[in-house]
């Protein structure tokens, strides 16, 4: 799988990203080959500390929090019907994993790609893709700020 500006592929499952999700108050959305809508990205702007709400069908599916202390990037993500995630690591140089109670379920680098803001997204077989990737666009929008 791998991410390059608004365009994200995996060899069984092609996602679309579009929007500009690193402009403050915007929307994206990532679509399925066939052009539907599998999640929407939305920033909250009025809250104690930045958070993006991730959307399915008008409803919430994920709530990503920037941590306020540490040295290295730290986000919490909650989930609406799943286990919370965490995500962790060099998030600015896009190297870090997200977890679900300490086992990883997507591992995102860029040291597989010399094309610059292109960067990979590996995720753990029988995890939900277009929301992982969505998360991935998300903590890339808050860090990119």
């Amino acid at each position: 799988m791998t991410t390059s500006g608004s365009r994200t592929t995996t060899a069984s499952e092609p996602t679309r990203s579009t929007g500009r999700p690193f402009a403050r108050g915007r929307r994206s959305c990532s679509r399925d080959p066939s052009g539907h809508e599998v999640a929407r990205i939305q920033e909250k702007k009025l809250s104690v500390r930045d958070k993006i709400v991730v959307e399915r069908d008008g409803d919430t599916a994920a709530t990503v929090h920037k941590a306020l202390v540490g040295i290295r990037d730290r986000f919490a993500i909650d989930v609406e019907d799943g286990a919370d995630l965490n995500a962790h690591g060099n998030v600015v140089d896009h190297e870090y994993e997200i977890e679900r109670d300490g086992d990883t379920v997507a591992t995102i680098s860029k040291k597989w790609f010399r094309v610059r803001e292109s960067y990979g997204v590996e995720i753990t077989e029988g995890e939900d893709a277009p929301l992982i990737l969505a998360l991935t666009v998300a903590i890339d929008a808050l860090t990119t700020r």
